[in-house]
């Protein structure tokens, strides 16, 4: 018992000293503060009525009518029936946010580097350094916390290939199997599409690699095949997530548009995806590359606190009042690159990136190979259109690639691959069998590459850039030289980090010299090691993530204080939607909050919505704002302030039209909505709707013809009609067609898309009760699907430790 202890006390001292440190670092949380995330507070926003209807009616809606008119809440805030990942999530995730997530990465890392046999002190400093990237930390200062999750399970699951390719194929399928399904069950695709880069360039190195040593293929290819069969069942385990977010997927801005020209008239982009020009926005410049190295090599973030210690604090004294001057100099937009906006710069680590160049000379083995063809895949990725050949041969020809913008995030493979390496070549470096010499010239070079390469910005670096954002001819209007004092606060920050980051590589080189000199004991050289890596690790992370951004609870959990104008629209207890034109409505989720709004913010909204956004919304087409019962504006008073305006156009909830006008192409569709009566006409497309061509409709005026709201719920809408004629009803429910079903006296019948984006049902004469529910059926195909591939994998691991149950046995009786 003695000994068991002794083996495993090295690990639970790992453990828990990754919760201390995580709670450290957020230590506002044992005080019961939240982190301030601006992402999250939209989030809020935008699922409020989700859950305020779970504790209503104890399920869940699937569906939210709080914004863009309404939409499934699959990428909103969606449970799913049988969805045992989350439960095991839950145990990873125990530590309040966003300690969880930080302790997350701590954990994950450490495993990967177990499975590699790291030395577990080496594998505890690396993993406590690894998760204090710069990247990582920020995701959660702005609520990326999708990102976030989906980062934090991706070296678990490079530690189940590890296994497989170490021939541990039962621990290789089990801890591939879990962690793929927890990694999709985070539920940020793109970092899992990236993920699976790695995966394949793991994989094809290693096969290269037996091939030309002409060894066996045999458990290599046994080893692809569990791979395969690990990551299909972490598939079916998360089915419902990944059927309902493709069913989604294809009827939003990530699907495949029926228009072929853009809102201007102009011919638009074919794409199965996203346009090019939104997905390489945020494009990683060449040479702000070197930020990976050097933290504010080109500034920092948009937006930095520079306090009064600066040029521009200093410029602005002169002109202005001290506090003024102050409050500028706190948000000084010190960044300039090419990306729109950058919260930090993507910060490996100087230290990390110098270890890693120590690998490059001392290390071998077709791991090396996969970490270095990763970093150099993932960095020439994340250059998007300054690299417009590969990029657009990615966008055109590789399956998914064009579903996802940002292309900057996939540094996020570099973000592992390179830390990862370095750890490696620290124990080649301690522990490693290579000889002295080899060693003390691995270092010499890693020192006088790196080193030399940033001793060469720090002479020449200010002279040799123009240190000039985009904006500054702004703030030149603003107070004419005020340009010229940021600039020079840009290279004075320049300077400062090119410097940090030498003196780091320096002392990280004196430090394995003296290691390899025998001049420390090896307890000494792992504290000093901790020590300047945290260092460098912790210190920029608190440049941009600190405790001051921390609030009450009750301020980040309720963030939207209910105005005048909220409490005067919300008297109104009828159904009905509101359009808020302070801002871009497209792109907030505070209204969301408190009404039905026409607007919100999501990434990824219904494709037809976005396009009536672009064509009508935008441009103050009021009949587009009619149809959707645009009942109440919120708008600017002659003060710039709040105030609200009724629209007493509004259509309502239904109305029979009087006239169909038919169309044959999308194109067509979208634009006859610029001049019609929506309160008399309905538009329908005759190619995708022929059905209504042959059915008996009257559409002349019947005034005594009504249909009335019964009753709203966000998944269940009922309405009594009555008319002497058969007739065509037009509600002001967005039209999706995977999932409303119309009803008619309890009856199931069909019904159509009309105005572009609205419902619409035939109503035979008389008297009628109407429903919409909302019934997925993608939900009840995903679930077995889920329960299925879970007795699957449960049935493997039985089958395969009984496997090993009795070759134990066997052996200890032989």
């Amino acid at each position: 018992m003695r000994m068991n202890l002794k083996s495993i006390f090295p690990y639970v001292f790992a453990v828990l000293s990754f919760i201390a440190v995580a709670l450290a670092y957020f230590s506002p949380v044992l005080k019961g503060e939240k982190l301030f995330q601006s992402d999250m507070e939209q989030f809020r926003g935008m699922s409020k009525e989700i859950k305020d209807f779970r504790a209503t009616h104890g399920e869940e809606p699937y569906w939210t009518d709080a914004a863009f008119g309404g939409m499934p809440s699959y990428q909103v805030s969606a449970y799913y029936p049988y969805d045992f990942v989350k439960s095991i999530d839950r145990l990873f995730r125990f530590l309040p946010r966003p300690a969880d997530y930080l302790f997350l990465y701590f954990i994950g890392f450490f495993v990967l580097l177990l499975v590699l046999k790291i030395d577990w002190r080496l594998a505890m400093i690396g993993s406590l350094a690894y998760g204090f990237s710069t990247y990582f930390i920020i995701i959660l200062g702005v609520g990326h916390n999708a990102k976030a999750h989906a980062i934090g399970y991706m070296p678990l699951v490079i530690s189940g290939a590890v296994c497989l390719f170490q021939s541990k194929y039962f621990k290789g399928f089990f801890l591939t199997t879990v962690a793929m399904a927890l990694e999709i069950n985070a539920g940020h695709p793109q970092m899992t599409y990236y993920l699976m880069f790695f995966l394949f360039f793991f994989v094809l190195v290693h096969g290269v690699q037996r091939l030309r040593e002409k060894k066996s293929l045999q458990n290599y290819a046994k080893g692809v095949l569990v791979l395969t069969a690990s990551v299909l069942l972490a598939i079916g385990t998360n089915a419902t997530r990944l059927m309902t977010t493709k069913s989604y997927a294809d009827q939003s801005t990530r699907g495949k548009s029926d228009l072929t020209i853009d809102a201007d008239g102009r011919p638009k982009e074919e794409t199965t995806g996203l346009s090019k020009d939104y997905i390489t926005e945020y494009s990683y410049g060449l040479m702000e590359t070197f930020n990976l190295l050097i933290p504010r090599f080109t500034g920092g973030a948009n937006s930095e606190n520079l306090g009064t210690d600066s040029h521009t604090y200093a410029f602005l004294r002169s002109k202005i009042d001290r506090k003024q001057a102050r409050q500028f100099s706190q948000n000084v937009p010190v960044y300039w690159g090419n990306q729109p906006i950058v919260a930090a710069p993507a910060y490996i680590g100087a230290v990390f990136i110098f270890l890693f160049v120590l690998g490059g000379f001392l290390l071998r083995g077709p791991l090396k190979k996969a970490l270095l063809v990763t970093t150099v895949f993932s960095i020439l990725m994340s250059w998007g259109h300054h690299v417009e050949l590969l990029t657009n041969f990615f966008i055109d020809h590789i399956p998914f690639y064009n579903k996802f913008r940002a292309v900057s995030s996939i540094q996020v493979l570099a973000e592992i691959c390179i830390p990862l390496m370095g750890v490696l070549a620290l124990q080649a470096f301690v522990f490693g069998e290579q000889s002295l010499e080899r060693k003390k010239e691995a270092l010499k070079k890693s020192f006088f590459l790196t080193g030399g390469v940033v001793l060469f910005f720090l002479l020449f670096g200010r002279s040799l850039f123009g240190f000039e954002g985009a904006n500054d001819a702004y703030y030149n209007r603003l107070l004419n030289g005020l340009a010229t004092a940021i600039v020079a606060d840009r290279k004075t920050l320049f300077f400062e980090d090119s410097l940090r980051t030498f003196l780091l590589i320096f002392a990280s080189a004196a430090l394995l010299w003296a290691f390899l000199k025998s001049l420390l004991k090896r307890s000494y050289f792992y504290l000093l090691l901790a020590g300047l890596l945290l260092f460098d690790m912790i210190g920029t992370a608190r440049r941009y993530v600190d405790t001051e951004d921390f609030y009450p609870a009750i301020r980040v959990e309720k963030p939207f204080a209910k105005s005048t104008v909220d409490q005067q629209i919300l008297e109104d207890q009828g159904h009905y939607r509101v359009a808020n034109l302070m801002g871009n409505f497209m792109n907030e989720g505070a209204t969301s909050y408190f009404h039905k709004s026409i607007g919100g913010y999501h990434a990824a909204k219904l494709g037809r919505y976005q396009e009536l956004a672009d064509f009508h919304l935008s441009k103050n087409n009021v009949e587009a704002f009619h149809m959707l019962n645009t009942k109440y504006w919120i708008v600017p008073d002659a003060q710039g302030q709040r105030s609200v305006q009724i629209n007493l156009e509004a259509n309502g909830n239904a109305w029979f039209v009087q006239e169909l006008k038919w169309v044959t192409s999308a194109d067509e569709e979208i634009l006859s909505l610029s001049d019609f009566d929506s309160k008399k006409t309905a538009i329908i497309n005759a190619e995708e709707f022929p059905a209504l061509l042959d059915m008996d409709v009257l559409v002349s005026e019947d005034s005594l013809a009504k249909i009335d709201l019964v009753n709203h719920r966000s998944n269940a809408i009922a309405y009594r009609s009555k008319s002497d004629s058969n007739r065509l009803a037009v509600f002001s429910e967005i039209y999706y067609k995977d999932g409303w079903n119309a009803y008619i006296d309890g009856r199931l019948v069909p019904h159509y898309r009309a105005n572009y984006v609205l419902r619409a049902l035939p109503v035979p004469e008389g008297e009628h009760l109407i429903e919409f529910k909302f019934e997925p059926a993608v939900v009840a195909r995903g679930s077995r699907w889920v329960l299925f591939s879970t007795a699957l994998f449960l049935c493997a691991v039985f089958y395969g430790g009984l496997r090993i149950y009795r070759k134990k046995k066997q052996f200890v009786a032989s």
